[in-house]
């Protein structure tokens, strides 16, 4: 059996990237894929044990290069465990953030540098990486007053930075995005949800073209 399809989401935080994701996951299910549906840090119970460590408010002191290599080791569990198993078995996988996270969030908005952060991750990765990112672009500002003002939804340790680190999040973004448009397409996160889906759809069709077993019913 070929190899699935990779896609990941990214985005900084009130994006809306876990509505997207599962608009994604239903409308693939439509077209014959096998689809696992998954996040990080997270997705199986090693790594989510890392990512309650990596989140809790309670660990506000936690250093740079720590929480980069908590962030790595949980993506190389998550990976091997999770990942490349249902990309073997050819299903769609799909995952609410990935590589380019830390590059974003550790690497720059840290300061720590993508180069550094890179070469981490490329220890944890191997040579994997998505076939699509979509990065779902938001404005600080209002992807925290979502967030804010969403019930239900637990305030972590990252929602507690200040709107500088944010920012400096979203500019991660749009460098990674600027120097790799092979891979990782933007899209304007601030419309209203059904534009944000149909335009991730659209992403995805267009990428999927190439996939063999890939059918539109």
């Amino acid at each position: 059996m070929s190899r699935g399809f990779f896609l990941t989401i990214e985005g900084g935080e009130g994006a809306g990237k876990t509505t997207i994701l599962q608009g994604i996951a239903d409308w693939l299910k439509t077209r014959g894929w096998d689809v696992v549906a998954t996040r990080e840090p997270g997705g199986i119970p090693i790594a989510e044990k890392i990512r309650e460590v990596i989140l809790d408010r309670g660990h506000t002191d936690m250093e740079a290069r720590t929480e980069a290599l908590l962030y790595a080791a949980a993506r190389r569990q998550h990976l091997v465990q999770k990942v490349e198993p249902a990309l073997a078995a050819g299903a769609a996988v799909l995952c609410d953030r990935f590589v380019d996270s830390s590059l974003a969030y550790q690497g720059h908005a840290r300061g720590l540098g993508m180069e550094e952060v890179w070469s981490i991750n490329r220890f944890a990765i191997g040579d994997l990486m998505p076939d699509l990112t979509l990065y779902l672009d938001v404005r600080p500002e209002v992807g925290l007053t979502r967030i804010r003002s969403a019930g239900g939804r637990e305030i972590n340790r990252l929602d507690l930075e200040d709107l500088s680190f944010h920012q400096k999040v979203r500019e991660g973004y749009l460098l990674l995005a600027q120097r790799h448009p092979e891979r990782i397409v933007t899209i304007n996160a601030e419309q209203p949800p059904q534009q944000v889906l149909a335009q991730a759809l659209e992403e995805t069709e267009k990428r999927l073209k190439g996939f063999s077993h890939f059918r539109v019913k």
